[in-house]
């Protein structure tokens, strides 16, 4: 434990649903909550109005609808969001060269190693001023945590939301910890929980009381020994700047069971395609596959192969997947799949034995089409192949991490929200948020559409009252999609592409 409040855990406030507010002044005030609009569609983040309804974040999206009928739902803005994270973590690097990022809109600072805080007066005073700067840059607000230890910033920038901070000086810990639910330590999840609770043991003062010998006897060694450690208020984890990606993984969740055995190869092949291409962009390679089928009873099967070396070939991915859906027996239908590349590496072993059979695979198709061409007609009619059924509306891919998402660690979560729902017209889908912009009306954002109409609401972040509504056609040539527009002047959009590169203290 160290003798300063020097560690700061900063936390953004209903992220996803906060800025959404702030690009609408309609929605300010008022419940919105962001997440797949889709029938297996889950919230990733609801507005504090919201909340008071009962809907929090993982919820099934209907019940979430249930609870909160009038609330605002829409689509996730992943781009946008990702720039404003940028933003803040670029602040965050400024006061140490020790960020560790969690998700998108959560880290932890080292602000000892920044030599900007020395003392409890100097930590809150960085706090403080990372706030302010958070407004100013992002229009959005954060909470901040301060203590000793990773364990209790986190629990102090709970206890700060909204927009607030809370400092814990070093030494009260045990007082501090002592009545909370034991679900505050980190490490203990729900099936933890439970367990201690049939025990008798449902805060932290009574996992002290029970004391490390009993701990071990119900947790194993590890678990136990750790969670005694934390219950006294030792938690003498780092702040760790850069973390290793363990694997790179999509999935899609679909609205209606898939049964058809094509159609779920084609969903296969189309998620190793995105899987290597997640994998290429954050620079590794990767030797085992991995495939995850939950069928329709929600049980889960996964099934795994190990290649000879590290690859990000697309063919060899692909390949590999669909040895692996030769596996599952997918009778009764499948609600989700996901393929990922685990066993990563900075290099890459070429796979020349599938490089030697995709190229034999294109002669042959050459020399057939060439051949085609000269041979006589057959003799016998060759069936035209069946069309393949349209696939069905899915999840974008993600990750949040957390109901939040995430500043990706490489290769980390899928951004798995649910279908977004909104009518399709000549390609452009009209998703509930998306931002649009009229040749007459100008920039404005989907409030819902459907029976070949979609109706927009025009507004702009810097607005003061709610815009006006206006309904089109949804093949109406004067209305595109358009680039979310900042939050505060200069601020980021999400339209550059990347987020800006975090500079770190001392760099």
């Amino acid at each position: 434990m160290r003798a300063a409040p020097t560690i700061l855990h900063l936390d953004m406030d209903a992220f996803f649903a906060a800025a959404e507010q702030a690009s609408k002044p309609s929605l300010r005030g008022k419940p919105v909550v962001v997440g797949g609009l889709g029938p297996r569609g889950v919230v990733a983040t609801a507005s504090y109005e919201a909340r008071r309804f009962g809907v929090h974040s993982a919820m099934p999206m209907g019940q979430a609808r249930r609870l909160a009928p009038n609330a605002a739902y829409l689509v996730p803005r992943f781009a946008f969001y990702r720039a404003i994270s940028g933003q803040v973590m670029e602040l965050l690097g400024r006061l140490s060269p020790l960020v560790e990022p969690l998700s998108l809109d959560e880290a932890f600072v080292d602000l000892e190693a920044g030599g900007v805080a020395g003392d409890s007066a100097s930590a809150r005073a960085v706090g403080e001023r990372l706030r302010a700067d958070i407004l100013a840059s992002t229009g959005l607000t954060g909470s901040v945590g301060l203590a000793g230890s990773k364990m209790l910033a986190k629990i102090a920038s709970e206890e700060a939301k909204p927009d607030g901070l809370v400092l814990f000086e070093p030494g009260t810990e045990r007082e501090l910890l002592a009545p909370r639910s034991v679900r505050i330590v980190p490490g203990v999840g729900p099936a933890t929980g439970d367990h201690l609770r049939r025990a008798g043991i449902t805060t932290v003062a009574e996992v002290v009381e029970a004391g490390e010998d009993e701990l071990v006897r119900l947790l194993g060694r590890a678990h136990g020994t750790g969670l005694y450690r934390m219950a006294l208020g030792h938690d003498d984890r780092p702040v760790v700047a850069e973390r290793d990606a363990k694997s790179v993984s999509v999935e899609d969740t679909f609205d209606i069971d898939l049964h058809d055995r094509l159609r779920i190869r084609l969903e296969v092949e189309r998620l190793a395609e995105r899987c290597v291409a997640r994998l290429r962009a954050s620079g590794h390679s990767g030797r085992t596959i991995v495939l995850k089928v939950r069928r329709y009873d929600f049980s889960t099967l996964t099934r795994s192969e190990t290649l000879r070396g590290p690859t990000d070939d697309p063919l060899v991915v692909r390949e590999a997947a669909e040895r692996l859906l030769e596996l599952v027996d997918t009778t009764g239908g499948v609600r989700l799949l996901g393929v990922g590349v685990a066993g990563l590496a900075d290099y890459t072993q070429e796979d020349l034995f599938a490089q030697a059979e995709a190229g034999a695979r294109a002669e042959a198709e050459a020399a057939g089409a060439a051949g085609t061409a000269d041979d006589a007609p057959l003799a016998f009619p060759v069936p035209a192949p069946a069309p393949v059924p349209p696939l069905p509306s899915v999840s974008p891919p993600s990750a949040v991490p957390s109901a939040s998402s995430a500043v990706p660690a490489p290769g980390g979560a899928t951004e798995a929200v649910g279908a977004p729902g909104g009518e399709e017209a000549g390609g452009r889908r009209w998703a509930p948020g998306n931002d649009v912009r009229h040749a007459v009306h100008g920039h404005g954002w989907v409030q819902g559409s459907g029976l070949g109409r979609v109706t927009v609401r025009f507004e702009r972040p810097d607005g003061r009252v709610p815009g006006r509504v206006r309904t089109f056609a949804v093949d109406d040539p004067e209305l595109a999609a358009a680039d979310p527009l900042p939050l505060v002047p200069g601020g980021a959009t999400g339209a550059e592409g990347a987020a800006p590169t975090v500079v770190r203290a001392g760099e």
